[in-house]
């Protein structure tokens, strides 16, 4: 069984993006429950206050598990909302605040996952530069490419990083000068089709010369499946199938899920002192 050691700092996983429909909240539930039934003491920020996203899919599962009965591990949760002053310089010292408050109750967890808005926001911008891992999803083609650098259509050759890839530098800047820490980026290729067409082999290809350029690790991520479209609306995720006795039969489709659920835990650079075995 897994004891979790104290840490005066809990360990930071930000979720970015600024486009949606990439992945960003299922990521970020598969990774809290993953976290959560491994040992982890585990916190949970949503700066999307307004869509929500986070929010509403642990809301989900939390009314699951009390109407059910049935014994899931659940994060704690804190929900991060924007300023409404007009004022720019007043507006983004109360969203610091707001922040700074929420990641303040978070003092006794070992990991707080931070899901962000799929748009360019003060409070998201301030939440990348809390990362200590920023996993970044997106589709695997060149329409979400554009997202991380502009690619000359004709040869895909890097025209320049996008505005997104200047923000994360920026947010790496702002950590190391507030702490001397750093960010460890992840680009993670969702929505993986299960052949091997010229179009997804051209995107992993100039993805790893950027990936050079720009400084970030590549991973692929979730499959197209339809389990997590399944499971969404109850809060579940595919680690939670077996207990939640929901009358999915797991098949090899869940099961490769489940691995690729595994390989984006792995690949996340936790401190080893983290956990600590116990007989």
């Amino acid at each position: 069984m897994a004891s979790v050691s104290a840490q005066s700092r809990p360990y930071v996983i930000v979720l970015g993006n600024e486009k949606g429909g990439s992945g960003k909240s299922t990521s970020s539930i598969h990774i809290i429950v993953a976290l959560l039934r491994e040992g982890y003491r585990v916190g949970a920020m949503d700066l999307d206050a307004r869509q929500g996203t986070l929010a509403g899919t642990l809301a989900a599962r939390k009314h699951f598990v009390e109407s059910k009965g049935i014994d899931l591990p659940l994060p704690e949760f804190r929900s991060v909302h924007r300023s409404s002053l007009d004022n720019r310089v007043e507006a983004e010292a109360e969203e610091r605040e707001r922040f700074d408050a929420a990641a303040g109750e978070f003092s006794g967890m070992d990991v707080v996952v931070i899901d962000c808005p799929g748009a360019d926001t003060y409070l998201s911008r301030y939440g990348h530069s809390h990362a200590d891992t920023l996993i970044t999803p997106i589709n695997d083609s060149f329409v979400d490419f554009s997202m991380l650098a502009k690619v000359d259509p004709d040869n895909h050759d890097i025209v320049n990083p996008s505005i997104y890839s200047e923000m994360v530098w920026e947010a790496r800047k702002n950590r190391f000068s507030r702490d001397r820490g750093k960010i460890d980026w992840i680009v993670m290729r969702n929505r993986l089709a299960a052949s091997e067409a010229r179009n997804k082999r051209d995107v992993g290809a100039t993805l790893e010369l950027l990936a050079k350029r720009i400084g970030f690790r590549t991973l692929k991520g979730f499959g197209e499946r339809v389990i997590f479209r399944e499971l969404y609306l109850q809060g579940l995720t595919l680690m939670d199938v077996r207990e939640a006795n929901i009358g999915i039969a797991m098949g090899l489709s869940h099961i490769a899920a489940r691995t690729e659920v595994r390989a984006l835990v792995s690949a996340i650079k936790l401190p080893p002192a983290k956990l600590s075995l116990v007989a």
